[in-house]
Parts: C-alpha cells; sequence; structure tokens
C-alpha cells in the first residue's frame, strides 16, 4: 500500500479509509488498556494519533517504540474519541523502521543555543520544522514573484576574481599547498601556480554578472550562495547566506523601489496564506516567550506584524532626512545611541536604522540618496557630486532588509569611482565593456533570504533561520 503524508490525512482523506503512514514518534502515551502514539512525519506540524491495542502486537515491538523511532503504521482512518484531535488512526500492523536509543531531545521545551550545538537534530523539533517550511513557501514565492514578472533566473558565479562590493572581506579560493606557498621574486603570493593562474574568492555578490546578463536579457535574477568573511559575532549576521538579485534595464531609481515594495508584500502574502499553521504556532511561540517580560506598547503579535506589512505603503525619506531625523531625536541627545549621529556622511548602524522604523515612523521605510563616500562604486552619483542614487528597505525588528541602486550606465562616472577607490580597472574591464556598448539605465537590488526569513518567522536570531549556520569560529556539521 502507498504511503499517505500526515498533511493529506489530517485535510483530505474521509473516515474508515484503510491507510499507510510513515514517520517518527514524537511522543508514546501507555494507559490500561490502550497506548497512543503521536506521529509526525515533516509535512506538518500537527502530529497523528496511532491508537495501539497492546494485545494485538508482540511486547518487544511496543518496548522499541520510543521518542524519535521510526514507524510504518498500516491501519484504519476514524473520528477521534478526545478533543485534541478530529481524527486518529487505529493500528493494525506496525512495522519499526529504526530504533532510537538515548535520543538527546525530549519532549520538553530546550533552548535555541543548546539546538544549535545539535543543528543536525533540530529539524524534529515543532519549531524548526516550522521554520523551515516558511523558507521554503519564501523561496516559491521568491521564484514564482520574478516567473510572473517576466525575469530570467540566472546563476552566477560562486568562484569569483572580481570583490563585488570594493569591501575586501572575502573568503580566498585557492588549491596551493599552505604549507610551501610559491612565491613572486618580491616575494608575495604567486597565485599564477594557483588552480585559477589568478587570485579568487567565494562571491560576495552575484550583481555584477547580473548587470552583464541584464543587457542582453532585459530582467534577469540570481538566487544563490554568498559569503562575506566580516567577523561580525551578531544576531544579524552569517558568513555563508543567500541572496536574491534582480537587476532590470531601464529601471530608475523610482521603478527599483516600487519593485522592492511589491516583491516584498508579494512573499509576505504567500507566506500568510500558505503557511497558517506554522506562522500560528510560531506567534504563540513568541508570545509565550514575552511572558514576565516588560510590557512593550509597541509591540505587534507575528500575524499583526505580517499584516501591517502588506496594510500600509512604506514610508520614503532621503539620507539627509533621516540624519535631521536621528540628530533631533531623543535617544541621540541623551547619548543612547552606541554611535552618535553628529554630522552628515556617517553610515547608518542597525540602532539607526531601527530607531527610524520602531519609534519614528513605526512601519518600514525606504532611505534613497546615500552619500557616495559611504556606498559602492557601481551606485549612480547624483548631479550634487556627493550622493548616490542608493535606496536600503528597513524592516522593524531587522533594520536594513533590502540595499539597492540605480546603476552607474556612464562609463567616464563608473571609472571615476573605480579609481577613487583604489580599485584594478583591469579586473573589471568586462564590466566595464557593458558601458561602451549600448549602455542604458538600469537598476537592481539584493535582499537576503535569511533576514526576510527571520522577520516573517519572528525568530530572534539569524542562526535559527538557516539550516547550519556558518559564523566567526563555527563551521560545524
Amino acid at each position: 500500500m502507498q504511503r499517505t503524508k500526515i498533511k493529506e490525512l489530517l485535510t483530505s482523506i474521509p473516515l474508515n479509509n484503510h491507510v499507510c503512514v510513515k514517520g517518527w514518534v514524537r511522543t508514546k502515551r501507555i494507559s490500561k488498556e490502550v497506548i497512543f502514539i503521536m506521529l509526525n512525519d515533516g509535512s506538518t506540524l500537527h502530529n497523528l494519533q496511532i491508537v495501539v491495542a497492546p494485545n494485538k502486537f508482540s511486547e518487544n515491538i511496543l518496548q522499541e517504540i520510543t521518542t524519535s523511532a521510526s514507524l510504518t503504521v498500516w491501519g484504519t482512518l476514524v473520528a477521534s474519541q478526545g478533543g485534541a484531535q478530529p481524527i486518529e488512526l487505529q493500528a493494525e500492523t506496525i512495522e519499526l523502521l529504526g530504533k532510537s536509543i538515548d535520543y538527546p531531545l525530549q519532549p520538553k521545551r530546550h533552548s535555541l543555543e543548546f539546538l544549535r550545538e545539535i543543528a543536525h537534530l533540530r529539524f524534529r523539533t515543532n519549531t524548526f520544522s516550522a521554520v523551515f517550511r516558511v523558507r521554503h513557501a519564501i523561496s516559491y514565492a521568491i521564484h514564482q514573484f520574478f516567473h510572473e514578472k517576466g525575469f530570467v533566473y540566472l546563476h552566477t558565479p560562486i568562484i569569483t576574481a572580481v570583490d563585488a562590493e570594493g569591501a575586501g572581506d572575502m573568503f580566498g579560493v585557492s588549491t596551493l599547498d599552505m604549507a610551501h606557498v610559491p612565491k613572486t621574486p618580491e616575494g608575495q603570493v604567486d597565485f599564477k601556480k594557483d588552480f585559477f593562474g589568478k587570485k579568487t574568492s567565494l562571491t560576495v555578490s552575484g550583481q555584477l554578472e547580473a548587470e552583464a546578463a541584464a543587457f542582453g536579457l532585459g530582467e534577469v535574477y540570481t538566487f544563490g550562495p554568498t559569503f562575506r568573511a566580516e567577523n561580525s559575532n551578531t544576531t544579524r549576521h552569517l558568513a555563508e547566506f543567500w541572496m536574491i538579485e534582480p537587476e532590470m534595464v531601464f529601471y530608475d531609481l523610482a521603478d527599483n523601489m516600487v519593485l522592492a515594495e511589491t516583491f516584498l508584500k508579494y512573499v509576505i502574502q504567500f507566506a500568510l496564506e500558505n503557511c497558517k499553521d506554522d506562522l500560528e504556532f510560531l506567534q504563540k511561540r513568541e508570545l509565550e516567550a514575552r511572558v514576565g517580560k516588560q510590557a512593550d506598547d509597541s509591540f505587534l503579535p507575528l500575524l499583526d506584524r505580517l499584516d501591517s506589512i502588506l496594510t500600509y505603503p512604506f514610508a520614503h525619506i532621503s539620507y539627509t532626512e533621516a540624519i535631521d531625523i536621528l540628530k533631533a531625536s531623543k535617544a541621540n541627545k541623551e547619548q543612547k545611541f552606541a554611535y552618535p549621529i553628529n554630522e552628515w556622511g556617517c553610515d547608518l548602524q542597525s540602532e539607526h536604522e531601527r530607531y527610524l522604523v520602531e519609534k519614528h515612523f513605526k512601519k518600514p521605510i525606504i532611505i534613497t540618496n546615500y552619500p557616495r563616500d559611504i556606498k559602492a562604486f557601481y551606485m549612480r552619483q547624483q548631479e550634487d557630486n556627493r550622493t548616490v542614487a542608493a535606496m536600503d528597505v528597513l524592516f522593524p525588528g531587522i533594520g536594513e532588509i533590502i540595499g539597492g541602486s540605480q546603476r552607474e550606465e556612464r562609463l567616464d562616472k563608473l571609472m571615476e569611482a573605480i579609481q577613487r577607490m583604489g580599485m584594478n580597472p583591469d579586473v573589471l574591464q568586462w564590466y566595464l565593456d557593458t558601458r561602451l556598448f549600448g549602455t542604458v539605465p538600469h537598476s537592481g537590488f539584493g535582499l537576503g533570504l535569511e533576514r526576510l526569513v527571520q522577520f516573517v518567522t519572528g525568530m530572534e536570531n539569524i542562526r535559527d533561520v538557516i539550516p547550519f549556520p556558518r559564523t566567526p569560529g563555527h563551521a560545524e556539521f
């Protein structure tokens, strides 16, 4: 008999059907005349109750049915006698697929820190099974959104010789023998002896390659892993994460902002419509964690927060307006910011972004026209010669969730920016070529998947929304 997933049983299979289910034991409860087994197969947050008459089965198999043991169960689907679940399965045949001995996750609440230490097992908990089903739905919605908009999905290189951000925080890729590194006469590493014949790294972005593709395909997007070697041990940073990066020709900054807001609302709407049970569970978990904590009048439960993103248009302000608001804020005047705002030109920190979103506007905002000197070389210079046509989308609880810009399409301005930042134009010649042969205005942005998943699930630490986090000092599993 073919296996039926528990999610399907709970939603569409009529009673009195003979079915076969497979899964892992979450709990086993023994009463005088019957044994109740809660079985889960990962297809849904909900368990299926298996009702076992002990006299029908050997004592050996009943003893081996412990937490996390895997089973195949054949039986009849009936209405539940209790009120906790609508249906249950009366077991007729049970096959033990895999024993479970000394299973470390007992049916109680475990700390997220402990679960990170056994990340290979945390998928079996309610919290993480819910998180990763939501992550899947968000990923699916991202592809669906761009497909419906006519974008072409592009796979850009993971190994690159180009630093797209000009920041230098990249992981090197090499096959050289680290114990006997070849050197040039000047004493430098001789990368000509390396696999690619030059210095290469893991990519920080697929943007530059996506720009080149957009000049022939019109509208493209990448969705893949990216790597940053920043020593940032925070709840918002990972060394390896997934990025979505659309690039669109004939888009100016205003078009870019419209696409970004439409995109975020589409994906969040999809999650609300398709992950109702998981999001309700995560909301309940979040509310329970707040019991006993100081009340916060600005706090909204998870589902209300997500609904609010869909309800209201994002606020739009310039960087200059943001600085004026922050300088005049009570938090700044009373020196409550770790990084005080004293003058125009400073980079906004997470505390500043969250103040603007959570305290001042109380909804998502898009900040535009940042100082040229704190942004990447490829952003279009404005006529004032001190700002660029950049945009950052800020969300409550997260801060920056999207960063983007209108790209610099003018070759002379692009060369000027490269030289100003001390970058090597020879390495970027292929990129510069795109401005030689029919340059056009174009724009794009980058969204870190994990930050979006973090916002949608309400998880406080970004390490809890990626299967196996990579952070400074941690590369287990």
